[in-house]
């Protein structure tokens, strides 16, 4: 048999787009985004959920366009007592690849959708020759959630990444979104920590509201869009909910490593090399030590470099020189 297909982990963006709206999810077909998450919750209606599981199904049933790494559904949460039609649904299709859970308040919500999944679609669910395993994505939105983080990262091995529900915590915690966002520090603090400490790939920050500019001057997103997705990074989260194709770009370009920082690495890693051949385990790099954890961190920078689409290779090339110091 052949090897499984892989999972996608590269999730800079991911972008909502209503379930309900046949409009939106053809326009979505033109985007350039890493995942296009199919909303059945928020966004849809009551009266609306059943005709939206079937436009979401038929809109997954297509191929995926080439500029899209990953097509997922935001099902409705367990307990609303929806989530198991929306699976019966979407699970029908082979080119599902992820989902995204809302309102994860416990260990015992994620099991439920684990049992489902793998009652569904047996074996192939952790993979097989035509088709990737199944990837979830946990919404945390609530006190309890941030409590039960452990238990909830060890819930199920198809869990591949936490999302930070900043509108539904607040309402929670009876808080007010400020323009800092150092309500929620201790929250997201959290979750990023938690995603890494069980190798979580994707940690997924909170929504940005604003998309348009108030500036008439000014065509793009609002400033505020880059300042948090700054923010975010800073605090380990290394993707962000979009809610607009506007945000997108700015998304996907903050969360990739910059130019400077992919130099730095290369030059760390094909150093590091040679190093390691002379049997030194710390050596410098224009005055500053490397070490292990160092000589890490550049691999990881060159990897995601990689994923993103940067030009690794001619920057090998360019540094191939390089000795360590």
């Amino acid at each position: 048999m052949a090897a499984s297909l892989t999972r996608n982990t590269l999730r800079r963006a991911l972008l909502y787009v209503p379930g309900s709206s046949q409009k939106f999810l053809d326009k979505s077909r033109s985007l350039a985004a890493d995942c296009v998450a199919y909303d059945l919750e928020d966004s849809v209606t009551p009266h609306k959920k059943a005709e939206a599981r079937h436009l979401v199904r038929r809109a997954i049933d297509q191929p995926a366009p080439p500029q899209i790494l990953e097509r997922a559904v935001r099902i409705n949460s367990v307990e609303s007592g929806l989530a198991l039609a929306d699976l019966n649904e979407v699970l029908q299709s082979p080119n599902l690849t992820t989902l995204v859970v809302p309102k994860v308040n416990s260990a015992s919500d994620l099991t439920f959708i684990n049992d489902v999944v793998t009652h569904t679609l047996g074996n192939s669910a952790t993979g097989s020759s035509t088709r990737p395993p199944i990837s979830i994505l946990a919404l945390i939105e609530s006190a309890k959630s941030i409590t039960n983080l452990s238990e909830i990262c060890k819930a199920t091995p198809l869990l591949q990444g936490l999302i930070f529900a900043a509108e539904d915590f607040a309402l929670d915690l009876s808080l007010t979104r400020t323009p800092s966002l150092t309500e929620f520090l201790f929250a997201r603090s959290a979750i990023a920590t938690a995603a890494r400490a069980h190798d979580l790939p994707s940690t997924i920050d909170l929504v940005c509201t604003a998309y348009k500019s108030a500036d008439p001057v000014h065509k793009g997103p609002p400033p505020v869009l880059e300042e948090e997705s700054r923010g975010g990074k800073r605090l380990g989260f290394n993707g962000k909910q979009c809610i607009h194709p506007t945000q997108v770009e700015t998304v996907q370009r903050v969360f990739s490593p910059e130019a400077e920082e992919v130099e730095w690495a290369v030059r760390v890693v094909i150093a590091d090399g040679k190093a390691a051949e002379a049997g030194r385990g710390a050596w410098s790099l224009d005055g500053k030590m490397i070490d292990v954890p160092v000589a890490e961190k550049a691999k990881a920078i060159v990897r995601r470099a990689e994923a993103c689409g940067l030009d690794i290779a001619r920057l090998q090339e360019q540094w191939q020189g390089q000795e360590p110091e």
